[in-house]
């Protein structure tokens, strides 16, 4: 049922498992070498063909020109402005809704939460057409205020899966403990539930952090031009309609990748020890 521990493997497949693993390693991490190759290739190798070769110099001076030459501080400034509510509205409304669904019993809980479960099966792409006129029509097209409402509606069902198991793994003496003592629900929950699931919260923030800082069809649909735009969708602009920029390109994708990057490994405690919360009883 489970896999065997390399350890205990004959020899060969030993042997074969330690070279394909530096193997895959190379593999995998070969596109973004190349990225962060282009990132500091001068323009001139590029109109040279040099795609592939080692560059002729290193132009670290691409990285200033993605600011110089668009407008990528904008760019940034509106990711960080859509993904930081977005993660603080639906990590506090899971924390909600999952602490409801775990301890209160009520008629319908369980079809409720199936709603809630079945919304991270629709195809986001079916509902590109409905959700752009209905930003439209409530006038929050193009703004960030529309696009950061959409990701919490749409993140909150993820939020709530994650945060109504951790909550359901809790004893539930100590809630019922609490009632005795005569500790009101809110208390309950912001004073007992709310410290134990403290490492639950930090993954699902990372989590919540990465998908929306990454995402880039519902950037592209529900916003346009430099004022509203998030980095993902703001790199399509540095390629012109006739010169494909791909050193800017490249060092604007090296920008843009280093916020999710800083926010795993400054969370790497706590997001490790939330996916790993209840492993072991």
């Amino acid at each position: 049922m489970f896999p065997r521990p390399v350890q205990s493997m004959s020899p060969a497949a030993r042997t074969m498992y330690q070279v394909a693993l530096p193997v895959m390693l190379i593999l995998w991490l070969l596109p973004l070498l190349g990225v962060a190759a282009t990132s500091v290739r001068p323009s001139s190798d590029l109109a040279q063909g040099n795609y592939f070769g080692m560059p002729s110099r290193l132009a670290f001076e691409n990285y200033l020109d993605v600011f110089r030459n668009s407008p990528m501080g904008s760019y940034l400034w509106n990711s960080l402005r859509t993904t930081i509510p977005v993660m603080i509205g639906a990590v506090a409304l899971s924390c909600l809704t999952g602490f409801a669904l775990a301890v209160y019993r009520f008629r319908f809980s369980m079809l409720v939460f199936f709603m809630f479960v079945a919304g991270n099966f629709v195809p986001f792409q079916i509902l590109m057409v409905p959700v752009r006129d209905l930003t439209v029509s409530l006038g929050l097209y193009n703004t960030i205020t529309g696009l950061a409402l959409f990701h919490i509606a749409f993140q909150t069902g993820f939020c709530t899966l994650f945060m109504r198991n951790f909550i359901k793994a809790l004893p539930r003496e100590l809630i019922e403990a609490a009632r005795v003592e005569g500790v009101t629900e809110w208390q309950i929950f912001w004073h007992i539930v709310l410290p134990l699931v403290r490492p639950a919260i930090a993954a699902l923030s990372v989590l919540v952090f990465t998908f929306i800082w990454n995402d880039y069809f519902w950037a592209m649909v529900l916003t346009q031009g430099a004022g509203t735009q998030p980095v993902t969708a703001g790199l399509n602009s540095l390629n012109g309609q006739w010169i494909a920029a791909w050193h800017l390109v490249s060092a604007g994708s090296i920008l843009a990748a280093m916020p999710p990057v800083l926010m795993f490994f400054l969370m790497q405690r706590h997001f490790i020890a939330g996916l790993t919360l209840g492993a072991v009883k």
